[in-house]
């Protein structure tokens, strides 16, 4: 008998379709707007995910502070004071050659030295396995009011009209049919996205960039060999095999990616044993558990477009590519927070059918920026493991020479995509349809290094308010104007605000100490993703026109250098 309520029709205002952290954190974000969603997951409720990301990066942690979720996560991973360093050795038991130093969960917030203790940002990244962050996003989620999963759900077809899509379901244990009318469709169902392929986005790019025959294991007895400071990841460099091992729990599992060289096109190429006594630095008598095989292959793909009318794609629907730096499950929770801010505008009746435009013109340009990163590192890494010198191991003073060079080498080439400030706080929006630029250029950004701006389109420097919360802690859900100046008249952009029901709020930071130096105007103009949408030294003349083009039914946007209704007012002064 066919359960009716399991095959009733349903409407909400988004479907999304899976319910990975990308699909999760799109969820809580259109639930905290007033959003109703449905998410339909071809997985039983909590089963497990496979173990890939291990980094959650500061950015979606500061917006994981803004959805409620940081100081759960911070909780659970690798225990407290288990170190979250990146360690190069010649086997995860042999020889140090260099240590990258990242604070324990238990310091994260007080240290102070080390190559990402300086970052200005109120959440530090996390180290992390998906196999913990993933369960503690869908309880919080699946609390929320306005939020209905749907799990062993399988979304076969949808068919678009001007009112929205009309979405055709499978339960996959009882295989009845439900249909599901939605005013947007999101597919966040990964790599081999069926969302995608019906919208006709392609995947372009670099199919192939590196193999890795990765296995999840449980050595209990592997901690008690490794010599010195533990370390979240360790790094085997010998010339038999090279490999990235990351503890998981601290105590007993592992997850060891083995690196295929360029002559090894198949994952059996090597034998997976050989090859995980090689890079752990064990004999034969060494035993160990695996617990699943989880190959994958890194790549370069970015879909050429985002969206098909009312359907979007984000996250590994969206784009693939070698995680390094932990970008790729990290860039799919930043399209996640763009694209729900920008649907809720749109649903909540705000905002014009355009707004939506900014997603794709927005996020694709920058993971093309992230993918070209992730793999020129991907193809260093490659040549690094390609040149092992035959006596790395030995022990004489030409071994040692070696060693040295090589753990200098390593340090230079990594921290860069451990400590990757330039990838969190420097990438910026150039060309939206939503922004008001005012013709000067944001400042480049490399994977390491950046330099802070309110150019827009850039993130809002992080600033601590004197009441002791972060100033992101103080942005509305909507628009945010930070007055640096009190004699700043505001008055004119909030009733325009007003006027158009775009939430705004105005927030004086006249009492702030150590304002940072970007901070060069009396007024800048943020959204609630921390990008910088406009700034001057007063407000604009027509300032009617500025909320139009941040409401998207405007079509004075898109330019670094805005309109004559949408510049600064001269600021005038008493003589």
């Amino acid at each position: 008998m066919v359960d009716t309520l399991k095959t009733a029709p349903l409407e909400c205002d988004v479907l999304v379709v899976g319910a990975g952290p990308v699909g999760l954190t799109l969820a809580m974000d259109l639930a905290g707007r007033g959003v109703k969603v449905v998410v339909a997951e071809t997985r039983r409720y909590a089963e497990p995910p496979s173990v890939k990301c291990n980094h959650v990066s500061a950015r979606t942690m500061e917006q994981f502070r803004r959805l409620g979720v940081a100081h759960k996560l911070r909780g659970a991973g690798l225990p407290a004071d288990h170190p979250n360093d990146v360690v190069f050795r010649t086997s995860v038991t042999g020889q140090e050659l260099t240590r990258i130093p990242i604070p324990c969960q238990r310091d994260r917030y007080t240290e102070t030295e080390g190559p990402d203790a300086w970052w200005p940002t109120p959440e530090p990244p996390h180290r992390i396995n998906q196999i913990y962050l993933e369960p503690i996003l869908l309880e919080h989620t699946a609390a929320l009011p306005g939020v209905t999963l749907l799990n062993r759900t399988q979304v076969t077809g949808f068919t678009q009209d001007g009112g929205g899509v009309q979405a055709q379901t499978l339960d996959l244990d009882t295989n009845g049919e439900r249909t599901i009318r939605a005013r947007y469709l999101v597919g966040c169902d990964g790599g081999s996205s069926g969302v995608r392929k019906q919208i006709g986005a392609k995947l372009e790019g670099t199919a192939v960039i590196q193999r890795v025959q990765s296995t999840f294991i449980r050595a209990p007895g592997l901690r008690a060999l490794i010599p010195g400071k533990p370390a979240w990841s360790y790094y085997a460099v010998n010339p038999r095999r090279c490999g990235t091992v990351f503890a998981i729990d601290g105590h007993e599992t592992w997850l060891v990616h083995n690196h295929l060289n360029p002559h090894e096109p198949e994952f059996d190429s090597v034998d997976r044993d050989w090859a995980i006594r090689q890079i752990l630095g064990v004999g034969e008598d060494f035993r160990y558990e695996v617990i699943s095989k989880e190959d994958w292959v890194g790549r370069r793909l970015v879909a050429d477009r985002f969206r098909d009318r009312n359907v979007f794609i984000a996250g590994d629907a969206a784009h693939l590519w070698v995680p390094y730096a932990g970008y790729g499950m990290n860039a799919g929770i930043a399209d996640a927070i763009n694209l729900s801010w920008l649907l809720a505008a749109r649903i909540q009746g705000w905002a014009g059918e355009a707004i939506l435009d900014a997603y794709e013109a927005e996020r694709q340009p920058i993971t093309e920026q992230v993918s070209h990163f992730a793999m020129d590192h991907a193809q260093k890494m490659i040549r690094a493991r390609s040149a092992v010198p035959p006596n790395l191991e030995a022990p004489d003073a030409a071994g040692a020479t070696e060693r040295e060079r090589i753990g200098r080498e390593s340090y230079d080439l990594n921290v860069q995509q451990f400590c990757c400030a330039g990838l969190n706080f420097g990438y910026y929006y150039s060309g939206s349809p939503i922004m008001a630029g005012d013709g000067e250029p944001p400042p480049a950004y490399t994977m390491g290094g950046f330099t802070p701006s309110t150019v827009p389109g850039c993130r809002a420097p992080h600033i601590w308010l004197p009441d002791g919360r972060s100033l992101y802690d103080a942005f509305g859900p909507g628009y945010t104007l930070l007055r640096l100046d009190a004699r700043a008249d505001t008055a004119p952009l909030v009733a325009a605000a007003q006027a158009r029901r775009m939430p705004l709020q105005v927030l004086d930071l006249q009492a702030v100490q150590d304002m940072p130096e970007a901070y060069r105007h009396r007024l800048v103009l943020c959204r609630a993703d921390q990008h910088v949408v406009w700034r001057g030294d007063a407000l604009p003349a027509d300032a009617h026109a500025l909320v139009g083009l941040l409401c998207g039914v405007s079509a004075a946007a898109g330019s670094s250098s805005p309109p004559a209704a949408l510049q600064a007012a001269p600021v005038c002064t008493a003589a």
